[in-house]
């Protein structure tokens, strides 16, 4: 095969693992919208919500390591499609939900599939990266905010003129013709590199967890924004279901838009300045949203706070896995399984507390959270390369 072939090969990987971002993403946006429909239709508090939406998160904490010994045996570009033909049709199994124990066992297995999806997905973008020689992970993930500007921007117009399971039948009917497309093109690793496990013990350097806890605290925000912001704007603003699913959205539209210009700004301004300007631009926009008496002033901050956490967790995980004196893939296993356990299992609590003080302050405290992380932004100074 001669130079030329195999590039074109990688080019047409690329753009397929951007599809594999673009419906992993459009799947999870999806479900902003269905989320206070949800709450009705099963007749359930936000606590109980909560406990449910944990689920989803404890679904993707386990697959997630079952995902990484997939790939090890069959190569991500097997794992990615295996999981992303179950991940189009999860919606429509927890829009089918009847009862509580049904939705329970049905988000676990969407959180899983999610999850397992995710690891895959962005192992395949790093094949892609060694076959091009050059960075595509920053737009990959700008292709995840896309697709869940998409499903969010339009769910909860679907949703309100042809009901939640229409909407559930159209979301998967979109993802599947876009999975069929991109099937052909993924990129496979020369040799999947088997995991050894009997040479994995934790790090005893104290700044990678404290990284682990920039990340935490940055992607909570994160997941607070796609599992409450809707019910935010319904119950706390009076917003219709199409407004309300609006705040994900532009969270989401927003993120994506400085997440395709994020290697340009990362590079001329530096990890750290990125940091931390990047950290107190979304916190204003968090605070600002805890605050807001109009929805269209809570959704355009919502949209400030996505542009301002865009670029935050790809920094994180670009310094945890450049630590001094330890692998790239030891350092990288702490920072996202902290970070991960953020987006996944923290909304619960968000739930639990919302049901007793409200929205509002919680808001607050996540952008108190991003104040701390950019007190903390010394700490990504390894992210930088120097030539």
């Amino acid at each position: 095969m001669d130079a030329s072939t195999r590039l074109g090969q990688a080019v047409r990987g690329r753009w397929a693992v951007a599809a594999m971002f673009f419906v992993n993403g459009f799947v999870t946006g999806s479900w902003a919208p269905q989320i206070p429909v949800f709450l009705t239709r099963l007749g359930i508090t936000e606590f109980t919500l909560g406990l449910l939406i944990l689920l989803f998160g404890v679904g993707a904490l386990i697959a997630m390591p079952v995902s990484g010994y997939l790939m090890s045996r069959h190569g991500s570009r097997q794992v990615t499609l295996g999981f992303g033909c179950i991940v189009v049709f999860a919606l429509v199994l927890v829009a089918l939900a009847p009862n509580v124990l049904v939705a329970a066992l049905t988000l676990l297995i969407f959180g899983g599939v999610i999850g397992a999806m995710d690891v895959a997905m962005n192992a395949n973008a790093v094949a892609v990266e060694k076959k091009l020689s050059r960075a595509v992970m920053s737009s990959s993930h700008g292709f995840w905010s896309l697709g869940g500007f998409t499903g969010g921007g339009i769910g909860g117009l679907v949703i309100q003129s042809y009901g939640h399971l229409a909407h559930a039948v159209g979301v998967s009917v979109i993802a599947i013709l876009i999975l069929a497309v991109a099937a052909r093109h993924p990129v496979t690793e020369d040799k999947p590199v088997e995991h050894e496990h009997h040479k994995f013990s934790l790090p005893r350097t104290a700044t990678v967890y404290l990284i682990g806890v920039m990340a935490l605290f940055s992607m909570v925000p994160e997941g607070a924004v796609l599992d409450w912001a809707a019910l935010y704007m319904k119950q706390d603003l009076g917003t219709d279901l199409a407004t309300a699913g609006l705040a994900y959205a532009f969270f989401s539209g927003a993120m994506a838009l400085m997440r395709f210009a994020g290697d340009g700004v990362r590079n001329r301004f530096g990890a750290v300045k990125t940091m931390r300007v990047s950290v107190l631009v979304a916190a204003a926009g968090m605070f600002v949203a805890a605050l807001s008496p109009s929805p269209v002033l809570a959704i355009c901050a919502f949209a400030v706070c996505g542009l301002g956490i865009a670029n935050v967790v790809p920094i994180i995980f670009s310094a945890g896995g450049n630590q001094p004196g330890m692998s790239p893939g030891t350092g990288m296993s702490v920072v996202t399984t902290m970070g991960y356990s953020g987006i996944l299992l923290a909304p619960s609590a968000i739930g639990f507390a919302a049901e007793h003080v409200g929205f509002t302050p919680v808001f607050i405290t996540l952008s108190a959270l991003l104040v701390v992380v950019s007190l903390m932004g010394g700490l990504v100074r390894t992210a930088d390369f120097k030539a």
